[in-house]
């Protein structure tokens, strides 16, 4: 069904945004061989550039202009909110996330800083959070003041899937006076024009949005030592079950900041757009040249990878890891981005003006195929400017 909110999004032609043919045509092949194959049930992808979509197609079954759950895709959305805030001098990321939520000071958590959440260094990666929690007001500061850190806040990077960005959304609300969801739609997402990109979406504009489908099986212990030399991943919040549960109008209406958002793959690359340029005047330009590439975070991760983290963004880097950080081989340096669970890719390049975006409804069990997937489309992505 196509979104209620808005008609097909206009489409520049290719070859007016320097767009190669024959690697488009490369990326079409690689993307449309998992759909064959049935790993996926459907995708979508687009590459926008100039502040234009100059590629939005579909592969299997879902409409062309449907949607898709865009799980940590999210984060850089979020993330965008609070730079407005520290442009506007509501907020300071040097200061102790407690002094804006004394609520969250108890159990060693007083000292933590708000730059520590955005980095993912603050500590309580694996604090628990029910989506449905989040509008209850007392049950979600009861949860905060309850959390404890599972390391010294500031001496090691582990991801927090979901409990720093509930953080951030709390920040957001107590420096506005209004809800999150509300901020970041009228101050980013309207300014820009992207009515198909929504954190928090109401039971009846849900029809557009494709059901979440499980494939295939886990990759093994021996296949995992083999690929990257540890026999099991790190248990987290982002289970199976967590991820199918935003096939629920109740949990996609939350808006949980860390993994709830809902987009076209057009509106997620023109978002990255809007990154690459500001055309809105949305950021002060310091703060934003800041988050799209200044490293704050180099602490590694469970297999050695530099995390790489500004304040909200990954950049791809230098030292050959950009793979690792889901941005494919082919990337410059530069490039900036967040992608989500279930091999959901998003990111931008100011080396080409190129901004990417896959999102898929299939949540494939293989990690390593996961993996190789996002490597393989991202890589095939970068290459589609003409040289």
């Amino acid at each position: 069904m196509a979104n209620p909110l808005y008609e097909r999004r206009p489409v520049a032609d290719p070859s007016e945004l320097g767009i190669d043919p024959a690697a488009l045509d490369a990326l079409f092949a690689r993307v449309q061989q998992d759909v064959d194959a049935g790993r996926l049930p459907s995708c979508q992808l687009a590459l926008a550039r100039e502040g234009r979509v100059a590629v939005w197609s579909a592969f299997g079954d879902a409409p062309a202009e449907s949607r898709y759950v865009i799980f940590s895709a999210t984060k850089a959305v979020v993330a965008g909110a609070v730079w407005i805030l520290i442009g506007e001098g509501l907020l300071d990321v040097t200061r102790p996330v407690a002094a804006l939520i004394p609520e969250f000071a108890p159990n060693g958590k007083e000292s933590i800083t708000v730059e520590q959440v955005m980095l993912h260094t603050s500590g309580f990666p694996r604090a628990p959070f029910g989506a449905l929690e989040w509008d209850d007001r007392e049950r979600r500061l009861a949860r905060f003041s309850s959390w404890r850190c599972n390391w010294e806040p500031g001496t090691r990077y582990e991801y927090h899937p979901t409990s720093a960005h509930w953080v951030l959304a709390e920040i957001i609300e107590r420096c506005t006076g209004g809800d999150f969801r509300t901020f970041i739609r009228e101050r980013i997402l309207e300014p820009i024009g992207l009515v198909g990109l929504q954190i928090g979406v109401p039971p009846a504009q849900q029809a557009d949005i494709n059901d979440l489908v499980q494939t295939g099986d886990p990759a093994t212990p021996d296949e995992l030592e083999a690929a990257i030399g540890v026999r099991s991943l790190p248990l987290t919040e982002v289970t199976p079950e967590a991820l199918m549960s935003f096939n629920r109008p109740e949990v996609r209406a939350v808006g949980v900041p860390g993994g709830g958002g809902v987009s076209t793959a057009a509106d997620l690359a023109l978002y990255y757009q809007a990154l690459l340029g500001d055309p809105a005047g949305i950021w002060k330009p310091e703060v934003l040249a800041d988050a799209t590439s200044n490293v704050r975070n180099h602490l590694p991760d469970y297999i050695g990878t530099p995390a790489n983290r500004s304040l909200g963004l990954v950049i791809a880097g230098d030292d050959g890891r950009a793979a690792a950080r889901g941005m494919g081989h082919t990337v410059s340096a530069r490039a900036f981005g967040h992608n989500g669970a279930g091999g959901q890719i998003a990111w931008a390049d100011p080396a080409t003006g190129l901004s990417f975006c896959y999102l898929t409804n299939g949540l494939d069990q293989h990690q390593l195929r996961e993996w190789r997937r996002t490597t393989g489309i991202a890589s095939r992505a970068a290459n589609c400017v003409v040289a």
